[in-house]
């Protein structure tokens, strides 16, 4: 017996509504995939915001109930180097993420990659460190040098008196690196004395180390560490030694 299967003008159109209506309830579908992931991101940024507001506000009080001042005369712009001094005692790196949170800035510091090896490592990089190889083609100026070409937003701090004891000089690192990638240095301080922290000014290097020097000089001439007697002499060694 033969079977046939008769389909009439109704039944064609109903089968032709039916394969539009699924067309347009698939676009539906994925407009309303894409608005959920833009409505979860738009909601996340704003917890990001809130969140980021709360610990500004709480650094900002915290500071104030210890007796600090906060200062806080940026650079317009989203990449620089922060330089940090005087540096004279383990109590700097907790007023200084204080004095970061309130200033709305993240601590990016700079570690020999040893330190980021194993399971440590998760854990040194959510505190803000940034690995630099040893011994490798790039010197460490290169090295971050390119690791600000490659960022849009990047703001390192650097302490270059590079220890808590006294040297009579500062290293050049922070000075070559924001010459090379052409961004301000940024004058962070902690001042016991007058209990007062932040970043008081900033500059553009020119390239010449005597000028560049001069200004370092004189901002931090007037700021007073926490031990005095081993704040470092703010002057670069010549090559020659």
């Amino acid at each position: 017996m033969n079977s046939t299967l008769n389909i009439t003008t109704t039944d064609f159109n109903v089968f032709v509504f039916y394969g539009t209506l699924r067309k347009h309830i698939n676009k539906v579908k994925i407009a309303l995939i894409f608005t959920r992931r833009k409505m979860t991101g738009f909601f996340m940024n704003i917890l990001a915001f809130i969140a980021q507001y709360l610990l500004e506000r709480t650094a900002k009080v915290s500071l104030r109930m210890v007796g600090w001042s906060l200062v806080s005369n940026l650079p317009l712009t989203q990449k620089f180097l922060l330089v940090g001094a005087p540096h004279t005692s383990n109590w700097d790196f907790p007023i200084a993420l204080l004095m970061m949170a309130g200033l709305g800035l993240r601590l990016r510091w700079i570690g020999k990659d040893s330190l980021f090896r194993g399971i440590k490592g998760p854990f040194m990089r959510g505190l803000g460190g940034i690995p630099v190889e040893r011994g490798a083609r790039k010197n460490f100026v290169g090295q971050i040098v390119d690791l600000y070409n490659s960022r849009d937003e990047m703001v390192i701090t650097i302490a270059p008196e590079g220890t808590r004891k006294y040297v009579d000089h500062w290293k050049t690192g922070f000075y070559h690196i924001a010459v090379k990638a052409k961004v301000p240095v940024a004058l962070g301080f902690l001042d016991y004395e007058k209990k007062s922290c932040g970043v008081g000014g900033y500059f553009t290097p020119s390239g010449n180390q005597e000028a560049d020097l001069k200004i370092l000089q004189d901002f931090y001439e007037e700021k007073t560490g926490k031990f005095p007697r081993q704040e470092n002499k703010i002057r670069f060694l010549s090559k020659k030694n």
